[in-house]
């Protein structure tokens, strides 16, 4: 983590600086190439977790897998809720504050629909037989984006 300290009130790079001990200090983060692993590999864990817990399974293609596990984790720490990213928001802030298209999003939850394939049921035709993907694959497969 990078700190820089500031002693004007606000500034291009700290628009709300915080007082500590009469200096006004501003955290900025970079999403190092780790932190982004990080998010992914949370995101993964949990589609794993959830598809064996709801009886569903990734899509046949790994790529829709690995490209909406992606979507999620960057949804996760840009807007700090993982928001569905295969749907057209007009304010995702808003959205994702809602809740209704956070994963697992309602239609899920309510009917096993997965607007992005990450979650299918074995009657559909595109799953697969996994309920789970590594992060290697998702590194592959999202490499070229």
């Amino acid at each position: 983590m990078m700190s820089i300290t500031t002693t004007a009130a606000s500034s291009p790079l700290c628009p709300a600086p915080v007082s500590r001990g009469g200096r006004r200090r501003c955290v900025v983060r970079a999403q190092a190439g780790g932190e982004a692993d990080k998010s992914v590999e949370v995101m993964r864990k949990f589609s794993e977790q959830y598809a064996r817990r709801s009886s569903t399974f990734f899509c046949s293609d790994k790529s829709v897998t690995a490209v909406v596990i992606k979507g999620l984790a960057d949804h996760k720490d840009t807007l700090g809720a993982p928001l569905c990213p295969c749907r057209h928001y007009d304010d995702k802030a808003a959205e994702a504050a809602q809740g209704f298209w956070n994963c697992p999003c309602v239609p899920m939850r309510e009917r096993k629909e997965c607007h992005c394939m990450l979650f299918l049921t074995p009657d559909n035709d595109f799953a697969g037989e996994d309920q789970v993907i590594s992060l290697e694959e998702i590194k592959e497969a999202t490499s070229k984006f």
